[in-house]
């Protein structure tokens, strides 16, 4: 590997100068710095983040801790805050703790602070004290994803109303005329997708309607479990006419579930999700969802903690994204049979 004194050996210049150059720092003759551009391209130099780290004592990159990257909801979000990272000219380390608590310990004990200037956290299951320590120690943290906006943490957050998701949500079914509705609840009672279940729990009470707690299902938030789910329910609860799912991974699941069941979606089942994942988008039939704002969300999370690395703000600053909106497709429709 090309060494920096390589390079400023055949430029003819100092090893302080090549790293002025490279970072576009202090005063540097135009010819000169031309000299050493040419050499670094000569010997294909590039420059060894980690010994950069080690030696300034931070890095040119930031992190973004997610519970499990097999969630494709994650890997959109990290694609929307890696290209915003790029454009402050930072990289994005993606730490996947797979729902580990000690994997993501070692990701702050070994990552926050020296090989990441700002760590992103989503759902890592990591207490908050452990999070301010981390923040303590000179790297901020920012949490993605916050689900109650009139709850604020003691960290900086991006917050999204997840609460008006599950309400638009519910409201959506019972205006298309279901009143016999079940819930895959994507978490335990009173997990991270309380917030969903509690707002559409509001649009039944707000209607008038009576939701029978036989109808929920707690689970994991994934299509396995919504497909065991909604497989029981559909098969011991003929009455049901609707399903709604918090997060869309359960809804897909339930679709599954229907079809092998032989039911009609949305004639016999209507099914709806929150999230809008691009699977959603290619589900036959398409799924009705319950949009968050992603892309949003992930560029305004960058762009506030790079306000805190650079110390233009200080402080448990929350910010919250535009509403949830929904988006209509094949999976919902009109109550076609006697509810």
């Amino acid at each position: 590997m090309t060494t920096l004194n390589e390079v400023a050996e055949l430029a003819g210049v100092t090893a302080a100068t090549v790293s002025n150059v490279l970072r576009n720092r202090g005063k540097v003759g135009e010819q000169t710095r031309l000299r050493v551009l040419a050499a670094v391209d000569t010997l294909g130099y590039r420059p060894h983040l980690t010994a950069r780290a080690l030696a300034e004592g931070c890095a040119p990159t930031l992190a973004l801790m997610v519970s499990s990257i097999a969630n494709p909801f994650y890997p959109e979000f990290a694609l929307a805050a890696e290209r915003a990272a790029r454009a402050s000219g930072r990289f994005l380390i993606v730490c996947n703790t797979n729902e580990d608590v000690e994997t993501g310990r070692a990701y702050l004990d070994q990552i926050a602070g020296s090989l990441s200037e700002g760590l992103l956290v989503m759902n890592a299951k990591l207490p908050m004290e452990e999070l301010k320590k981390a923040q303590q120690r000179g790297a901020p943290v920012v949490l993605c994803m916050w689900e109650k906006p009139d709850a604020p943490p003691e960290l900086p957050c991006i917050a999204v109303d997840f609460f008006a998701a599950g309400a638009i949500a519910g409201q959506h079914l019972i205006d298309l005329g279901h009143r016999h509705i079940a819930a895959l609840v994507g978490s335990k009672k009173n997990g991270i997708h309380s917030e969903r279940y509690k707002g559409y729990l509001s649009a039944c009470t707000t209607s008038g309607l009576k939701h029978l707690e036989c109808h929920t299902r707690y689970i994991q938030d994934s299509v396995e479990a919504g497909y065991e789910s909604a497989l029981v329910l559909l098969k011991t609860q003929p009455e049901l006419t609707a399903i709604f799912a918090t997060n869309d991974l359960p809804a897909l699941g339930a679709l599954n579930a229907a079809a092998d069941l032989g039911l009609k979606v949305p004639e016999d089942i209507s099914i709806i999700g929150i999230t809008d994942i691009q699977w959603a988008r290619l589900a036959r039939p398409a799924l009705t969802t319950v949009a968050v704002p992603t892309v949003s969300a992930a560029e305004s999370a960058i762009k506030l903690l790079l306000e805190l690395i650079s110390k233009s703000i200080d402080g448990a600053t929350m910010r919250v994204t535009e509403t949830p909106q929904l988006v209509i497709r094949a999976s919902t429709g009109v109550v076609k049979r006697s509810a």
